[in-house]
Parts: C-alpha cells; structure tokens; sequence
C-alpha cells in the first residue's frame, strides 16, 4: 500500500488525514488489539496501557485601555474592560473506555485562552476548557513517571490538572481620584504547561496467571462471554483480555487474563511483567498450570519467582492454584502432577479445564468467595472451608 492515496504516515496522523477505512479498524478488538494484523498490514495498533502527553492551560486575556468618547458627554474616563480567564485542563474517569489508544494519536492538549478585555467596560470571554477522558482505573504521575498525581479508581474521578491564567485588570480598575485617567492595564496571566503520564491499570477482580499456553485465554472463555483469540502456540495473547463473569443475577464480577510469563520476564524477557500492573487492583489471582507438560513444580516455580521480582505486594495476594487441561491426561499421570504440584506449593491444586468445563464453576466460586471478603461482603472465616461451595439457584454453568 503506498501513502499516494491518503496523507497517513507513520508517526503523523490526525482526523483528518485518516483514510475513511480507518475508523472500521480502530474500531476492531477488545483494548485495542492487533485489528492491523488481521488485515495483513505489517505496522499494528497496539494494546495502548500507558503514554506521555503535553497539556497547557490557557492563558488570561489582557484588559483594556479605554476611555468614553460619546458625544455630548461632558465628563469622559476609563472604561477598559478585564480580560477573560484562560481555559483549564480537566481529566475525568468514565465508563465505557478501556483503553488510552486515543492519546496515541494526539498527545497535546491546550486550553483556550481568554479573550482581551473591551471598550465600554466590556469584559472578555473566558477560554475554553479542556476534558481529557480517560478508562477507569488510570493513573496520572509526573514526568519521572514515578510520582503519583492521581489515581481515578472510579467512574466520575475529577481532577483539575492545569489551571488557567487569570484575565488582567482593565484601566477602568485604576481609576481614582488621583490618577483620574490611567493609560495602563494589566496583561492575562501565563498558563501553566506540563508533561505526564498516563498509566492504565484494569479494574478486574480476579487475575488470571500462568505460563504462556497454560488454557489462560480458553478458561476465560469458558467463562465468560470474552472471546479472546485462541490457539495451541505458546504467547497467543499479546495483550490483556476481560471477561465479566456471571454466577447469578446478583453475583458478578470481572475476571482478567494477563499474558504468560516466563522465566527472566522480570528483566524484561519475552512479554516481561508489563501487564501485571493490571492485575495489581485484583482481590485474587487464579494461577493456572498446565497439567500435560513435564515440569510442573517449575512452572509454579517459575510463576511465583517473577510475582516476587514485579513486587507491589502482588506476590502477597490470595492465589487459587488450578491444575488444568486434566481432561488430556489418565487417572494415573494426574494424580502424579497432583502429588507433584502439591509438593511444590505446599496447597492441593484445583482441577480443571477450560475445554469440558470440568471443575470451572467450583473454581470461579472459589474466587467470587475472595472477591466478597475484599468487599467486606463475607467474613474471611468462611473461607476456610476449602470444600464449601455456595450454589445459586438459577446460578451459573459452563
């Protein structure tokens, strides 16, 4: 494809340069996922979770220097009007958004500036702000990408981030019975200009871990209504998935899946833990292990070394450990990887799997059990008994 047709470039993109076909592929997956690769395009669009933008405030109008002239008036004087105030920067948490791709196209944000102030004691208008919205969960730091301004953990977070100059006194604000006829006013006052962060962080209840091809993506869609892309090859998801869960008409919650890691990620090897920042607001990880490769203790090994390395407490987090794929392997060789695992991590697995639905709703009741003790909606006591399960009339089924 040559750039003949259309003025997009890479690195330069705007609305309206932008081929009509476009908007049909931004439009494309879930978080902003590879849509270009589909249409067999070599640059893709990528799952968009952090970025750098400018924003500027507007500044203050100047006021006016003016004095009346009419006709016939036998006594004149100032009537210069003040300046209007520059627009501010405002930046709000809503719904409906799960992805900061559009900050990908336009990284600066300026305010209005206020109008000069008029004759006649006219007052100029104020400058026009500006709202940047924003997936609930993100956070805003410093340049230094490490000091927090705000997290906007909730839908309808409001937070001013650059306030605009004030407007200038116009001459008629000078006025006095000495200096009658003042021939000055003040200038608006500057703008204030930044560079942040904007650092996306998914509000998901419980995560889902493991090695890539652990059946991460097929637990997901097995249950729920997520329809992630499945396949039998190691890192088949690039970016993370969501997917709501639905046990009852009054049981819900959102379930995460982050893309496999492996051993070295937290130095940066394969995917590296970039995505675990979105599993950091969860009240549980399900750690999913798959139960036909050879070395069971290390992929939990593996697992829990890299949890550790990211830190943030994320190794701290209740952990449901989930042995899946059971339904490929005899009698036999499971209660091998069992006793193995068990060995390893000291608790029994779970069994799964995410193709037959074997053993998924005991293990999403498990998981919706922690969800509520996060809430303060169930005593943790109860979660003791590793063998209660709560059933729902009408509940859920794979």
């Amino acid at each position: 494809m040559t750039n003949s047709g259309h003025a997009f470039r890479r690195g330069q993109a705007s609305q309206f340069e932008e081929p009509v076909w476009w908007a049909g592929v931004r439009a494309l997956g879930p978080f902003g996922l590879d849509a270009r690769d589909a249409l067999g395009l070599k640059s893709a669009m990528k799952f968009l979770d952090q970025c750098k933008i400018y924003i500027r405030s507007g500044n203050g109008g100047g006021g006016s220097v003016s004095f009346r002239r009419e006709k016939y008036i036998e006594y004149g004087g100032p009537d210069g009007g003040d300046g209007g105030r520059g627009g501010d920067v405002w930046i709000e948490a809503v719904e409906g958004l799960n992805t900061l791709i559009d900050y990908r196209y336009q990284q600066h944000f300026k305010a209005g500036t206020g109008v000069h102030g008029m004759g006649r004691a006219r007052h100029g208008a104020a400058g026009d702000d500006v709202l940047l919205k924003v997936p609930v969960g993100t956070e805003i730091l410093e340049e230094d990408k490490e000091t927090l301004i705000a997290d906007l953990d909730h839908a309808g977070a409001r937070l001013l981030l650059a306030k605009g100059g004030n407007g200038g006194w116009g001459n008629l604000h000078f006025k006095g019975p000495v200096n009658q006829a003042p021939k000055y006013a003040n200038p608006g006052q500057e703008g204030e200009e930044r560079w942040i962060w904007l650092r996306l962080k998914l509000i998901a209840d419980v995560g889902l871990v493991g090695l890539p091809n652990a059946g991460k993506s097929t637990f997901l869609a097995a249950a729920s209504a997520a329809k992630p892309k499945i396949a039998d090859y190691p890192f088949t998801t690039l970016t993370p998935n969501l997917g709501v869960v639905d046990l009852s008409s009054s049981e819900r919650f959102v379930l995460a899946d982050i893309p496999g890691l492996i051993e070295g990620a937290s130095e940066g090897a394969g995917l590296g833990t970039r995505f675990l920042g979105h599993v950091e607001r969860s009240a549980v990880l399900i750690h999913l292990i798959d139960a036909t490769q050879d070395d069971i203790a290390g992929a939990w090994t593996t697992i829990r070394g890299e949890l550790e390395a990211y830190g943030d407490e994320l190794a701290d987090k209740s952990e449901i450990l989930a042995l899946n794929k059971i339904d490929a392997l005899d009698e036999e060789t499971l209660a091998e990887k069992i006793a193995e695992l068990e060995a390893v991590a000291g608790v029994k697995p779970r069994l799964v799997s995410g193709v037959s639905g074997q053993g998924v709703t005991e293990l999403l009741r498990a998981a919706y059990r922690q969800v509520r003790i996060r809430r303060g909606d169930l005593e943790e006591e109860i979660d003791e008994d590793e063998d209660h399960i709560e059933e729902t009339p009408g509940g859920w089924t794979p």
